[in-house]
């Protein structure tokens, strides 16, 4: 069976309900405790096993009142896994503001780089949190802010180990060719063929963008999204897919960030699709004549 984790079309698709019995009975006589992270090699978010864990040892976290060791969690949780499978889902920055509880429900505030996560690496990064606290039997749902704000742009804002669905492989309906441009060595976009998975519920927008958000398959190609980089959402009209990009994750990226290779990478990507002949950005929602430093005023063509 394969874990998924993805969010399309305002639908939240996770883990198995199951999970939520492995990861209770863990903690029940042991000081040892699971954190669920990103898996390195995640391919698509509606195709590999989107969420992986590791165990470790907290020998005195028995010992803690509930809140204290939901912080304690959190804080393993936000510095990163041991292991070399695994990848924190987290932009780097990220830290714990507070942890507050009220009948079973633990709310989370984080600092600003959360905000910067949307779509499948924010749903990810929600449930890595979820999974990781509702191993306490104390903590049933959780929810996550920043700077004490909800992210207004999420479908909903409370959390529990029950949203999780199992799926797998037979329940792709469809693939989809696409070219997808990373990065090669000599930092020149190159395009590799790949095939999608697609699910009930997915568009190929949607997987496609999640494709390049996880990043390349191969050793030799990197990403051409720079870290904290994220599409709010897509939409296609005759023949032009519209991406909103939000404004919110300018000021969290690297000082001289070229953004370039990014925008370029992603309507090279999605223009590979046939009902894609053209792509046009937008900036929380609205035409806009640039993003940070590059010119969107105009689309970008497909290329023959």
């Amino acid at each position: 069976m394969k874990l998924r984790a993805f969010l399309m079309l305002g639908a939240v698709v996770l883990l198995s309900g199951c999970v939520y019995a492995t990861h209770q009975a863990q903690t029940a006589d042991t000081d040892s405790y699971t954190l669920y992270y990103m898996a390195s090699n995640l391919e698509t978010a509606a195709g590999g096993d989107a969420i992986g864990s590791e165990t470790v040892l907290l020998e005195d976290l028995q010992g803690m009142d509930t809140r204290a060791a939901a912080e304690e969690l959190m804080e393993t949780l936000l510095a990163g896994p041991q292991s070399e499978t695994l990848k924190s889902p987290f932009p780097t920055g990220t830290q714990l503001i507070s942890t507050e509880l009220m009948d079973g429900h633990a709310t989370v505030d984080l600092s600003y780089p959360y905000s910067t996560l949307s779509g499948v690496s924010l749903t990810i990064a929600d449930y890595c949190i979820t999974l990781t606290l509702t191993q306490l039997s104390e903590i049933s749902s959780v929810s996550v802010t920043v700077r004490g704000q909800e992210l207004a742009y999420r479908d909903k804002q409370y959390f529990a180990d029950a949203d999780v669905l199992l799926s797998s492989m037979e329940d792709v309906v469809s693939t989809v060719p696409v070219t997808l441009w990373f990065l090669n060595e000599a930092g020149e976009l190159t395009g590799v063929e790949e095939r999608l998975d697609l699910y009930e519920g997915d568009t190929q927008l949607s997987a496609l963008v999640a494709a390049l958000e996880a990043g390349p398959k191969e050793r030799e190609m990197t990403s051409a999204l720079p870290e904290g980089f994220t599409v709010l959402t897509t939409q296609l009209s005759d023949g032009v897919c519209y991406v909103n990009l939000p404004s919110s994750i300018l000021p969290a990226l690297p000082e001289n960030t070229d953004l370039q290779p990014a925008l370029d990478a992603l309507a090279l990507s999605l223009t590979s699709l046939d009902a894609v002949q053209q792509v046009r950005y937008l900036v929380d929602g609205e035409l806009a004549d640039s993003f940070g430093s590059v010119p969107i005023a105009e689309t970008y063509p497909r290329e023959n």
